[in-house]
């Protein structure tokens, strides 16, 4: 059997063969009703073991290890147009899944791990979801289970090996290893660890705050290859998907010209934009104020930081203290969808963020932060919130949070919104009609599909 049948044949098993959807709900609620969790929001010492450093004008540990948070400028025109706080994170991290055929179905070894900025207490990660200085020990506690799988990632069947993006409105360059490894190795199952079908991960996101952001960025890395598809299960899969328009979609013909004509678009804006940008002292942040407290935008904006003290369980260290992002609102990620000629298709575009790797990525058809007016939206921007907020043509619509380790209880609502292809009449050049093959295959260039998309992509059902 193909690799690509596995995985569309795990996709299509919502109740699984190892883990029942009950085990899985059981196990979930009693994980959260054992685990001790206490996040406390208190005042920024400014001199303990996170502090800020006058000199560097960042805030960062001893160490300078884990993260530091600075000062961060667009400038245009010798004239500052935007300024914020930005998190510099350089090491590069795992988000790894390991996965094994088991009594003849595909099934995904998930985590239910708790992070200090959860909304709740589980969510379901990847196998394995460390930092460099976690995995290299830097806070002097234990080693994160399976590492050694990744690290020694070439003994087994690599799925999967990207570097993506992380949020470029919170993070400057960030970057993370997505890994998907096939083995055959019996693995024994840890309290925190269980195995289910990617029809059964597919479930649970439709629950609001249960899937993380990085089990569904690695997820929507997997390559649907059609090379290596065998005789015979070509009718297999397609007899699998209830929308065939989406069966045409992911393994529709990679469409090379559109895929010229986007990276034409991103690299203009690139070479283009008139934008530079800078690291800056904190305490030069003029529209910000540091107090004991937070630090805090003096007008509307999208997040602030506040400084926690954190009580886990079943952590590599059990307490700390540290800076959070935490989010003012709740953002929209969306994409409107159609279906042209029997194959379904999703509006993307261009997208640039302040602290993006590279000036910018392919987006979703909406990426709204709080602070977003709508006088400030395009005209298909403002279709697609009248769409999401009257329910009509919405096919998916779930809060979702994103990753707990930086970020203080942030939600966004995830949309996808069906709609006649007419009613947009002339997009902008910014924007594009994909089909999934073309998208899956953008996904497996580094640095060209932005999280948010990515986290939309893994949301789509069959």
């Amino acid at each position: 059997m193909s690799l690509t049948y596995e995985l569309i044949k795990s996709w299509a098993c919502v109740e699984g063969n190892v883990t029942t959807n009950e085990e899985i709900d059981e196990w979930i609620a009693y994980r959260n009703q054992e685990l001790d969790v206490v996040i406390e929001k208190i005042d920024f010492s400014y001199n303990g073991f996170w502090h800020y450093d006058d000199k560097k004008g960042i805030i960062c540990n001893n160490n300078m290890s884990f993260f530091q948070i600075a000062g961060f400028q667009e400038i245009e025109d010798d004239q500052i147009v935007a300024e914020q706080p930005i998190i510099i994170q350089d090491e590069i991290g795992y988000l790894g899944i390991i996965c094994k055929i088991i009594d003849g179905t595909l099934n995904f070894l998930m985590q239910a791990k708790v992070e200090p900025g959860n909304v709740n207490i589980i969510q379901l990660s990847p196998t394995i979801q460390a930092t460099k200085s976690n995995f290299t020990r830097q806070h002097g506690g234990k080693e994160p289970a399976y590492l050694s799988y990744f690290a020694n990632a070439d003994k087994y069947t690599i799925v999967v090996d990207q570097l993506q993006s992380e949020q470029s409105s919170r993070f400057l360059k960030k970057r993370n290893r997505n890994m998907i490894l096939l083995v055959d190795d019996e693995i024994e199952e840890s309290e925190s660890h269980r195995w289910m079908t990617l029809g059964q991960i597919k479930r649970c996101m439709k629950i609001d705050n249960l899937v993380n952001m990085d089990t569904r960025t690695v997820l929507s890395c997997m390559p649907f290859s059609t090379s290596c598809v065998e005789d015979g299960e070509w009718d297999k899969m397609y007899d699998l998907f209830s929308d065939k328009a989406t069966y045409n979609s992911v393994f529709s013909k990679v469409d090379n010209a559109l895929i010229h004509k986007m990276f034409n678009a991103i690299n203009n804006y690139k070479m283009y934009r008139k934008e530079d940008s800078r690291i800056v002292p904190l305490t030069s942040l003029k529209g910000w104020e540091m107090n004991r407290r937070e630090i805090v935008c003096k007008s509307d904006y999208d997040f602030k930081v506040i400084y926690c003290h954190i009580e886990i369980e079943d952590r590599e260290v059990k307490y700390w203290e540290q800076p959070l992002v935490e989010a003012i609102g709740k953002s929209v990620f969306g994409l409107f969808t159609t279906v042209r000629n029997g194959k379904r298709l999703y509006l993307v575009r261009v997208k640039h963020e302040i602290g993006c790797f590279d000036g910018a990525e392919l987006g979703p058809t909406i990426q709204a932060e709080p602070s977003n007016r709508r006088n400030r939206f395009d005209s298909i921007e403002k279709l697609f919130i009248s769409r999401m907020d009257s329910g009509n043509g919405v096919i998916k619509k779930v809060i979702l949070s994103e990753e707990g380790g930086r970020f203080y209880h942030e939600e966004n609502y995830n949309v996808i919104v069906e709609v006649d292809e007419k009613e947009l009449g002339s997009i902008p050049k910014e924007y594009f009609w994909v089909d999934y093959a073309t998208l899956n295959r953008m996904i497996q260039f580094n640095n060209c599909v932005n999280i948010q998309l990515r986290n939309m992509m893994s949301l789509i059902d069959m």
